[in-house]
């Protein structure tokens, strides 16, 4: 049984004999155990900040991004190792684990590139020098520049690779060290990554640290106003995250990635066969049943004009019969388990709530005979299809959500003002996707939805072949969303930079400033 350590200071460290056990979802065997406390956090920090800060913030963008080139090849060299641990400790199908770690390697490789884009220097130009006063000589501009302090980031258990990869690759290209604390219980599959990349040396000692398990809320109490949280997870943990005594009093910069109550409307044009109607129902059942439903981009509410109503009820209640669960090592699987059972407990809790306001269309929630898996064991539950027949009298559906393959259909008149108001009482989210081949109905729903999203996705004839689906994110577009998502705002490309870096005004005489910031 393997103890995962904590990487601090340079040195893998064992936590206290306090630990938690990790097991396998599909057979709840203990296959290691995780413990970070005794683990001296303060310190973690202040080596970050002295040790590996200064040496990347005097690096270039160029050579911060050869950086990330190399992880990228590391961690696509370890993706097989990778898939065989998501497939044991998160109970992830093949399919499944290499989402996770193709899109770990994709978005390092994709800061990369940007920081080659990004040249030689070693801060950002912000906009163009602006003369301040009668005389062309008195001038101000704008440049960014990388934080002094250390990058804390705490990731969820449904990707993490993906989750760990993610922001280390935008803060390391941006000059910040990195701090990193997986979920527990999958913690497995980010050990392993940190350790192959420390063991090669992949990055200059402080860059990168990692805690194993622990109260990921210990880590907050030593951050200086340098520092900087990036935390995925529920609301609930969100809010205690922000709320934090020293965050507060340090002015901590946080962003949070939280629940979502993402949307898929189908438009009354694309009828009831035809590719885009045959899209909206293969991504909508995919998005339903990838990662047994436990991603942030999971669609949960489902919108469909009245008229076709029975009919999506029916096809989408066809795609998820044809789901196979079981062991997710098996090739013939296409769902696994929940990754716990307090996972377990929560979804069927959530089943329950959403059933007193929702009838059943498709019930998994007592899963039936799978696949090469021991009677009474695993935390599994099949798909969940439910159908409120008002959206605005299902208030519970568009509150609460059950982080499972689970999902409520409801009508609406076809009107996209209609649909995007019942998008809406889901009160933010991180991406709501539209099935349409019409340019007036798709125009009027963006501009209607984009200020509660962080992301709408468009599926349409012309791009069923080749688009990836809502659930995807991908590392040029931003992710987060306000509201019930959190608030925050993750990726975008160069964008992504800003959150790790402090834009400060310059002004002065021109060719000082001109000097200054290398425009001259």
């Amino acid at each position: 049984m393997e103890r995962v350590k904590s990487y601090v200071c340079g040195e893998w460290v064992r936590g206290s004999e306090a630990a938690e056990p990790l097991r396998n979802p599909t057979t709840e065997e203990v296959i290691g155990e995780c413990a970070a406390e005794g683990i001296d956090y303060a310190a973690c920090l202040e080596y970050a900040r002295r040790k590996g800060g200064p040496v990347l913030r005097g690096m270039s963008f160029a050579a911060r991004g050869r950086i990330l080139e190399r992880m990228s090849k590391i961690t696509h060299e370890l993706r097989d190792e990778l898939i065989e641990l998501a497939v044991r400790n998160g109970g992830n199908t093949r399919a499944d684990a290499k989402f996770d770690i193709d899109g770990a390697s994709h978005t390092l490789a994709t800061y990369a590139r940007i920081g080659e884009g990004l040249g030689d220097r070693t801060f950002v130009v912000d906009g163009e020098i602006e003369q301040l006063g009668r005389s062309p000589r008195f001038v101000g501009g704008h440049i960014a520049v990388p934080l002094t302090g250390a990058a804390v980031h705490i990731n969820a258990f449904n990707f993490p690779a993906w989750g760990v990869a993610e922001k280390a690759a935008v803060a390391l290209l941006a000059g910040m060290p990195v701090v990193t604390r997986p979920a527990t219980s999958t913690a497995l599959v980010a050990a392993r990554l940190v350790e192959a990349l420390v063991s090669v040396e992949a990055l200059p000692a402080g860059a990168l640290s990692f805690i194993a398990g622990g109260r990921a809320a210990s880590l907050l109490d030593p951050l200086s106003s340098q520092d900087v949280v990036a935390f995925t997870g529920s609301r609930t943990t969100g809010e205690a995250v922000r709320g934090r005594t020293n965050v507060l009093r340090e002015s901590v910069r946080i962003n949070v990635e939280a629940d979502s109550l993402n949307a898929a409307v189908l438009g009354p044009d694309a009828g009831a066969a035809g590719a885009t109607y045959d899209l909206f129902v293969r991504d909508t059942v995919h998005e339903m049943t990838q990662k047994a439903g436990q991603k942030c981009t999971a669609t949960r509410r489902i919108f469909v004009p009245a008229a076709l109503l029975e009919r999506a009820q029916e096809d989408l209640a066809a795609g998820l019969r044809a789901v196979t669960v079981g062991d997710p090592a098996r090739r013939d699987v296409s769902m696994g388990p929940l990754v716990s059972a307090e996972q377990l407990a929560s979804v069927r809790e959530g089943i329950e709530l959403l059933q007193r306001t929702c009838a059943t269309v498709h019930d998994g929630s007592e899963h039936g005979e799978l696949l090469g898996v021991e009677a009474g064991k695993g935390y599994f539950i099949a798909p969940v299809l439910l159908i409120a027949a008002a959206a605005r009298e299902a208030n519970i559906v568009h509150e609460h959500e059950v982080f499972g393959p689970v999902a409520t259909l409801m009508p609406y008149n076809g009107d996209p003002a209609e649909a995007a108001c019942y998008v809406r009482l889901g009160n933010g989210g991180l991406v709501s996707s539209v099935y349409t081949d019409d340019r007036e109905f798709a125009r009027a729903m963006v501009f209607a939805l984009a200020p509660h999203h962080g992301r709408v996705y468009l599926g349409s004839a012309r791009v069923a072949e080749q688009a990836p689906g809502p659930g995807t994110v991908l590392p040029l577009l931003v992710h987060g969303g306000p509201g019930h998502a959190g608030g925050g705002e993750e990726l975008g490309g160069p964008r992504g930079l800003a959150f790790y870096l402090q834009r400060v005004a310059i002004e002065g005489d021109r060719p000082m400033v001109e000097k200054i910031l290398g425009v001259s």
